[in-house]
């Protein structure tokens, strides 16, 4: 249930209305300020909840029930946009496009630094690049674990790119302290007790939307972290599992204005690992910065054919100088053309 409160009412008004709530009807009341008006989010079993008691309070304006099971996660809670802002000035969500990128796989100190220096040198704000890696087979390279985030750590050292790296357990939470932005991949966007973990420590989140599951699903996992206290969840739709084999994965852009519809958190687009394919990613890159995608997520490796994990999605970063150089461009004229539309 949503309450909003008239303008002007005071501290004390609103302190005491949230205390009678909570202990008429036994909720958890969240509020968000907002530019001229203030909203209250009631959390918990609000079918006993007097909509009529409500209303005839001095101090409120309207009252809504949410049907959505998601609460601090919904736009109808938080109207505003979650700008996501890193201590070095980074910002995610805040109108600009923000670009990750780097290699699948942290191989070696020379191939991160070297990839870390070009994508800076092209526009890209964070520096991506795995240490845990899933793989499918047992057999293949699971990165280089606790060695490569101390190369990551040392790429940006060198570029003053933060990092952003998947986690693979909550075992591993201590050892990811000096990560600036943590990711979870599609494989674990359901690995609840990984999510509550990383709801009680106060670090950005990527959450990637996983193969198979729905819009809700992937936005009910933001829930389960935000609901440990971290409202620091940026979601990353990096394309799901259809009967389509034409490329890895099938990428829903579709996604994009959805999430940005019912929930206030940024959204980026990754279309390496939704494509597979390295001769995609720009065109896929354009379409997610018209569809008002964040930023996004692409892979970049200093020598794709023998890249350790996911070559062939991989640009070159000769490749990722022109993909950015277009995105950059049109990310300009779609500014221009929806402050034209308002």
């Amino acid at each position: 249930m949503i309450i909003v409160l008239k303008d002007g009412i005071k501290k004390e008004q609103l302190i005491l209305f949230k205390a009678s709530l909570e202990e008429r009807y036994d909720v958890t009341v969240n509020t968000w300020h907002g530019v001229g008006s203030t909203v209250l989010g009631l959390i918990g079993d609000t079918t006993t909840v007097d909509e009529d008691w409500v209303n005839a309070q001095e101090i409120v304006e309207n009252v809504k029930r949410v049907q959505e099971p998601y609460k601090k996660a919904n736009r109808k809670f938080h109207p505003d946009d979650t700008v996501i802002e890193l201590p070095t000035g980074q910002k995610i969500g805040d109108g600009s496009l923000c670009i990750m990128a780097g290699p699948c796989s942290v191989e070696s100190e020379e191939q991160i630094n070297y990839v870390a220096s070009r994508v800076k040198n092209a526009g890209a704000a964070f520096l991506r690049g795995g240490a845990f890696k899933p793989r499918t087979s047992p057999y293949s390279f699971q990165g280089l674990k606790s060695e490569g985030l101390d190369l990551l750590k040392g790429a940006r050292k060198a570029t003053g790119l933060p990092i952003v790296t998947e986690i693979m357990s909550s075992s591993h939470i201590d050892m990811f302290e000096g990560v600036d932005i943590i990711q979870v991949g599609a494989r674990n966007m359901q690995n609840f007790e990984l999510l509550k973990q990383l709801g009680k420590i106060n670090k950005p989140i990527l959450l990637k939307r996983g193969l198979a599951n729905t819009i809700e699903e992937w936005i009910m996992s933001a829930e389960y972290i935000m609901a440990g206290g971290n409202d620091k969840v940026i979601l990353c739709e990096r394309g799901i599992r259809t009967y389509e084999t034409a490329t890895r994965n099938t990428l829903d852009l579709s996604a994009v204005p959805i999430i940005k519809k019912l929930s206030h958190l940024p959204v980026i687009v990754d279309p390496s690992h939704a494509t597979g394919k390295s001769w995609l990613v720009e065109q896929m890159s354009l379409a997610a910065v018209a569809a008002g995608a964040d930023g996004l997520m692409i892979e970049v490796h200093n020598d794709p054919k023998h890249a350790l994990s996911d070559g062939a999605q991989s640009l070159t970063p000769d490749q990722f100088d022109v993909v950015a150089e277009k995105v950059f461009a049109l990310k300009e004229a779609y500014d221009r053309i929806m402050k034209n539309d308002n």
